[in-house]
């Protein structure tokens, strides 16, 4: 579910940039897609800029063809957002974007949905992250490096020349502004002109299963005292505590299930206000950190689901999360409450959550955009609801 890859990639052109882009790949579950790895040619150089353009064309509207993806029949939803939504995030001016794995970016500014696409000067259709920098510039993470919007035009920054380093999984921006960018060939730093690679030490473990790339870095996060948490495909949490020199120890530590982690391979992590460490993996669910030891909830059968990601934790101290085929989680502190079809959600492919400066809560995932109003579940589709 959650890297979502189908094996049957369509290279596109973009008219704009005059050079091959890379694979478009079509979204489908984790757990049956066959993971073929194409050598793709990044784009060679950075600050490429396109003005952005507004257009109001979406999945069922038909977009022009060099823009649009590969529409898989299976899943595609007749006046819904997107097939497969993947990322929401509210901006500083109070804009809601949404990263899809097919179709780009969606922006909502209170009134108009607008997409975005590699037309617009966006540098890859899949968004696997979305941050804000401190001069209100957003930037978003994609198959061909990362892309910063200034509120009028697209600038796409080319992490380095080699066959997948562009694929970026994950971006994080730290407290002194520094980006640290995980891509499938490993960690790098970017300091809003240079990218520099930035090595970890792999963990020895016992089983090498890996997803996608044994350098791939799936999530990265500052916990509150500055330590940074690499996700690892394969070989559990790496840490790397900027401090520890100064303090006599180590810069690097891990977490491999040999300390007590469920599972090796990572697809989430999120700190929560009381400092405990969640991490959501592929293959064994649910674990929390709380600084001393690991709880593995899936593995204490609190919690069904494997494969656990979306970690959100809203304003009332609630934390959520969805597992793959089980809907989403609600933990209150206390215990856990489950929303799936059952209670009205039409998927249980859920892959991100978000609550928004209105109150509003918003689900996306497998099916495109969904609200929960406190009571009830419902399909968002560009006719709103948007509003309360």
């Amino acid at each position: 579910m959650f890297p979502a890859f189908a094996a049957k990639p369509a290279w596109t052109y973009s008219n704009k940039m005059k050079k091959p882009i890379g694979p478009k790949w079509c979204p489908g579950h984790m757990t049956t897609c066959l993971l073929l790895i194409f050598l793709i040619t990044p784009c060679a150089g950075q600050n490429e800029t396109n003005a952005a353009r507004d257009s109001t064309a979406g999945p069922d509207k038909a977009p022009a063809k060099e823009s649009r993806s590969y529409i898989d029949p299976l899943f595609y939803i007749k006046g819904q957002l997107c097939q497969h939504l993947r990322k929401i995030y509210q901006d500083k001016s109070g804009n809601l974007w949404f990263g899809t794995n097919v179709y780009g970016l969606m922006r909502y500014d209170g009134d108009t949905l607008v997409y975005f696409s590699k037309k617009d000067g966006l540098g890859g259709g899949r968004i696997t992250g979305i941050v804000e920098d401190k001069d209100g510039n957003v930037w978003f993470g994609t198959y061909g490096g990362l892309t910063q919007y200034d509120g009028t035009a697209f600038t796409n920054f080319s992490v380095t020349v080699g066959p997948f380093n562009n694929d970026v999984w994950s971006i994080a921006i730290d407290r002194h502004g520094m980006f640290w960018v995980g891509t499938m060939e490993g960690v790098f730093r970017f300091d809003g002109e240079i990218f520099t690679p930035f090595p970890i030490p792999k963990a020895i473990v016992s089983d090498t299963t890996t997803i996608l790339s044994y350098d791939r870095i799936t999530r990265i996060i500052e916990d509150k005292n500055g330590v940074l948490w690499f996700g690892t495909d394969g070989f559990g949490i790496c840490k790397y505590d900027p401090s520890a020199i100064q303090k006599g120890g180590p810069s690097f530590s891990h977490f491999t299930k040999k300390d007590g982690l469920c599972d090796n391979n990572i697809y989430d992590l999120m700190e929560d206000a009381a400092g405990n460490i969640w991490i959501g993996t592929m293959y064994g669910g649910l674990s929390m950190y709380d600084g001393c030891s690991f709880t593995n909830f899936t593995e204490n059968g609190v919690i069904s689901g494997v494969e656990v990601g979306g970690f959100y934790e809203d304003k009332t101290g609630n934390i959520w999360f969805a597992a793959e085929n089980h809907g989403v989680y609600r933990y209150d502190g206390a215990s856990f409450t489950n929303f799936n079809t059952t209670d009205g959600l039409n998927t249980n492919g859920v892959l991100c959550i978000f609550e928004d400066r209105q109150g509003r809560f918003w689900l996306g995932g497998w099916g495109g955009l969904f609200r929960f109003d406190r009571t009830s579940f419902f399909s968002v589709t560009k006719d709103g609801p948007w509003a309360e």
